[in-house]
C-alpha cells in the first residue's frame, strides 16, 4: 500500500535511537513509501547538521532504497514550502491511501489540500501498527513519549489530543 511522506514525518519516526530500531523498519516494511524529490533534498540539509533530526534524517537516508523518490513540480499557489507542497501533489496525482505528516501547524490546509488520501501523522501511524498487532499499546505510548519529547511537542495540542487513541477502555 503506497504512503507518500513528508521531512516531517520521516523524521518523526527516525528521531530516537527506539524509534530507528523499531517504528522505521516497520514503516518501509509495511509500505511503499513514496517521495517527492524535495523531501529527499530536505533530508540531505537536515542530516548536515549535529543534533538529533540531523541523525534521524541520516537515518531514513541510509534506507533510501527502500523509498521511491519521485519528481514534482510544486504548484507555485500553494501556501506551503516546497516539501509539503510536493508532497500534497505527489498524493494527490498518485491518489495514495496515505499521506503522512507531522507539519503540526499547517495540518488543516494539508488535510484541506488532499483529494482523496488520508492525513496521517505519527500518533495515528502507531496507532495503526499497535491495531495490526507490531506493537503493544504499552511500546506505541513509550515511542510516542520519546518522539514527542525528542521533537518538541510536549505542548502540542494535537499531540496531546491524539495520545487519547491509546487509552485503554474501562
Amino acid at each position: 500500500m503506497k504512503l507518500v511522506a513528508d521531512t516531517s514525518g520521516l523524521v518523526s519516526i527516525a528521531s530516537t535511537a527506539a524509534a530507528r530500531q523499531k517504528l522505521l523498519p516497520v514503516l518501509l516494511d509495511s509500505y511503499e513509501v513514496t517521495v517527492p524529490q524535495q523531501v529527499i533534498d530536505e533530508l540531505e540539509a537536515t542530516g548536515q547538521y549535529e543534533d538529533e533530526h540531523a541523525t534521524a534524517a541520516s537515518a531514513v537516508l541510509d534506507n533510501r532504497t527502500q523509498l521511491t523518490a519521485t519528481a514534482v513540480d510544486p504548484d507555485p499557489m500553494f501556501p506551503l514550502d516546497d516539501g509539503e507542497n510536493a508532497v500534497v501533489q505527489l498524493a494527490n496525482r498518485l491518489d495514495a491511501p496515505f499521506c503522512y505528516c507531522d507539519e503540526y501547524t499547517q495540518l488543516s490546509l494539508i488535510h484541506a489540500s488532499l483529494s482523496a488520501t488520508r492525513l496521517v501523522t505519527t500518533p495515528r501511524l502507531l496507532k495503526a501498527f499497535v491495531v495490526r498487532g507490531e506493537f503493544s499499546n504499552d511500546t506505541a505510548v513509550k515511542l510516542l513519549e520519546d518522539i514527542a519529547d525528542a521533537r518538541s511537542w510536549s505542548g502540542n495540542a494535537y499531540v496531546q489530543q491524539a495520545t487519547q487513541l491509546f487509552e485503554e477502555p474501562e
